[in-house]
């Protein structure tokens, strides 16, 4: 480990230690009365502060943060604000083990790696999964209650999806009682946005809310822009005490361009200059273009039956239409290094997604034993259309950059896929709390089946699969749990083997060892985990093979250490640290580059800390610093992009109704390559300064 690293964390821990120090020593001391607080998988409400106590993916269960058998982290609404994230990847910029936007400023998709592995196949909202197989589509951040991590195979609960586990998007509810704000935003890239959110309660029984905001995005490229409305509706209906249902609802109208990127022989040269290429544009403004519309329809329905047991149900109809044009960075020619090849790409996407889970949970006594009991059945069915066609433009001349050159070439038809996908899957889970242990076990079997064509190849298979959870804790009376777990997932794959025969699913398992403390003395909770995740059945492409072949004899081997504190250490502050060290490797066939290498996108050490006070005076300051460890682009290693540590400032000041806000993030303005991957480099966003004026009622 670095000794910055090392300098990082020793500060975190001992800004958590002073605290809890003070907070023990404090006096005088006076013993309240024991408060009871009862909360629901429904997010009712959302948490305040820094510190959530539940989270709707973990466990589909009220079983709070602290006692559950895996690593789970929670980002609030309240730290979102107070780091003024507006993506998914700004937002989880400070969450253990999670390298939140690998790919630099993309205002497409959302694609964070966590303990080795793509996200790709992990993301969800509102606990269903957000199913497509081009990358997951960007929601709007400040639609969002919070944001939860869950790491490790998941599919016991959740079906097909990644060995990294789940990310969660909880959408903002109507709630209880009258509130709002409105408010404009400008930054240092000349963006610009307008914002409200309203909750208004009608009845005792039926509230709404509506949230909304229209962006003029733009990023250190000038010319990647997106122009972005979104409006979301929510209502909250109590038709008697057993029984609450929420009707959510959003649109998303945006134009996210493609990021165009630098050819690797100029970014990764430490003899050029970077300032220059940072903001370079290698697109053609004449051809760029982007037409995306996003529907979601939601229903969740959570009902007290007269025995106890709770019976809820949760659904999601999502449709995406997408057009969007490309111009992207090839290389550099070989006779003059300031010349860029160029391709181009013309893809048009549609597809329709339904998601349904229904789930009766209740608790069942065995003697000293008591059983919290949850069984449930979901679906999903997943339609789409996609062509893609890929051509080459005329060449740029760094020198003298033409942004309006001929149309791009393209030869024969577009490549076009249909695909249907259906999966089915019918769970049971156990949590059991005898004294002061705790035990979980959860089993699920699954349907699943995929019929269509993807690129001219078949893309059909059918799998029956069997997974499942094994956890086991106690809970010591000073808050200390240790806990140790087990769990398995899958993910069906598309292609075909050497005998024309359609590839295994590729299956994760994790041995997991861990330790959480809940303090006493202040709000928080400060987590420990190491693990040992794999991934079998990788599949390897059959080299010459027409059309693509593979061998599904590979592994992946990621395995390592995640620290995390999240804490309230005292009146005003607010805490959030973490480190994580990841190794992985690669297992593949004799004579493939990728053999005993690292996992691309998979730094070894990720650190950061951010420090919040509240003044209560109205003024709020906080900073923070992130280390980015060093990472290689490829499966064979052959390209490394450099570590950085970067700053991030935020204050706020509130006077009656009126708040503004400032957000700096990477202060000193580091330039450094986000990634490298396809055919080009994108740089992270250099030194951003953000402005918000809000109206609060």
């Amino acid at each position: 480990m670095s000794r910055s690293l090392v300098l990082l964390f020793a500060g975190a821990s001992g800004i958590a230690l002073a605290s809890a120090a003070m907070a023990q020593t404090e006096q005088p001391v006076t013993v309240l009365d024991p408060i009871v607080l009862t909360a629901t998988t429904d997010i009712q409400t959302a948490a305040e502060g820094y510190v959530a106590s539940y989270a709707q993916i973990s466990t589909k269960s009220d079983t709070p943060l602290a006692e559950q058998q895996q690593s789970v982290s929670v980002v609030t609404n309240e730290q979102i604000r107070n780091q003024g994230a507006e993506n998914l990847g700004q937002a989880l910029s400070y969450t253990s083990g999670v390298l939140s936007q690998p790919f630099g400023a993309d205002p497409r998709f959302n694609n964070p790696t966590f303990r080795g592995f793509s996200a790709e196949s992990a993301q969800y909202v509102n606990g269903l999964r957000q199913f497509r197989y081009f990358g997951a589509l960007s929601y709007e951040t400040y639609g969002m209650q919070q944001i939860e991590v869950l790491r490790g195979p998941s599919s016991s609960l959740y079906g097909s999806g990644s060995p990294a586990g789940v990310i969660n998007q909880l959408q903002k509810r109507a709630q209880s009682g009258n509130f709002g704000e409105t408010g404009i935003g400008y930054d240092s890239n000349d963006s610009a946005q307008l914002f409200f959110d309203v909750n208004r309660e009608v009845s005792d029984t039926l509230s709404w809310r509506l949230t909304g905001i229209g962006r003029d995005e733009s990023t250190q490229i000038d010319d990647l822009t997106n122009k972005r409305g979104y409006l979301a509706g929510a209502i909250r209906w109590n038709p008697d005490d057993a029984t609450t249902i929420d009707f959510l609802a959003s649109y998303t109208k945006d134009s996210p361009l493609s990021p165009t990127g630098v050819p690797a022989a100029l970014a990764l040269n430490p003899d050029v200059d970077h300032d220059y290429l940072r903001e370079l544009y290698t697109g053609q403004k004449n051809w760029d273009d982007s037409d995306r519309e996003l529907w979601n329809l939601g229903v969740e329905v959570s009902h007290e039956l007269d025995n106890g047991w709770k019976l809820s149900q949760g659904f999601r109809y999502e449709s995406l239409d997408w057009e969007y044009k490309s111009t992207f960075a090839n290389g550099v020619l070989d006779n003059n290094p300031n010349v860029i090849s160029r391709g181009s790409s013309h893809q048009i996407e549609n597809s329709d997604t339904v998601s349904l889970d229904t789930r009766l949970s209740g608790e069942v006594t065995t003697g000293q034993a008591t059983h919290q009991i949850l069984v449930g059945l979901d679906a999903l069915k997943y339609q789409a259309d996609e062509s893609s066609h890929f051509g080459t433009a005329s060449d740029l001349d760094l020198r003298n950059p033409d942004y309006f050159g001929a149309y791009p070439e393209f030869s024969g038809e577009p490549s076009a896929g249909s695909i249907t996908f259906k999966q089915v899957g019918l769970y049971v889970q156990d949590e059991i709390a005898y004294n002061n242990w705790r035990g979980s076990f959860g089993l699920r079997y699954d349907w699943v089946k995929q019929t269509g064509e993807q690129y001219g190849n078949p893309a059909e298979f059918k799998d029956n699969e069997v997974t499942g959870r094994a956890g086991l804790a106690y809970v010591f009376a000073n808050g200390v749990t240790p806990y140790i777990s087990y769990a398995t997932s899958y993910d069906p794959q598309t292609g075909l083997d050497i005998n024309d025969e359609m590839l295994d699913p590729t299956k994760g398992k994790q041995w997991e060892l861990g330790v959480k403390y809940q303090p006493t003395a202040f709000n928080g909770l400060i987590t420990a985990s190491v693990y040992d995740l794999r991934r079998t059945n990788a599949k390897f492409a059959i080299p010459d093979t027409t059309p693509t072949r593979y061998q599904q004899i590979g592994e992946v081997k990621s395995r390592g250490l995640e620290l995390e504190a999240t804490a309230e250490i005292a009146s005003g502050w607010n805490l959030r640290a973490a480190y994580s060290y990841n190794k992985t490797e690669q297992v593949a066939p004799d004579g493939d580059p990728s053999n005993g290498k690292a996992a691309p996108n998979a730094p070894k050490h990720l650190a950061s800390i951010w420090l919040d006070r509240d003044f209560g005076n109205g003024l709020r300051v906080g900073g923070g610093l992130r280390h980015l460890g060093s990472r290689f682009t490829d499966t064979a290693n052959t390209q490394e992009i450099d570590s950085v540590t970067l700053v991030d400032l935020g204050a706020s000041y509130t006077r009656g109704n009126i708040e503004t806000s400032l957000n700096i993030s990477n202060l000193t303005d580091e330039v450094y390559v986000a990634s490298c991957g396809f055919s080009y480099c994108s740089y992270g966003e250099g030194r951003t300064v953000a402005a918000k004026v809000s109206y609060k009622w």
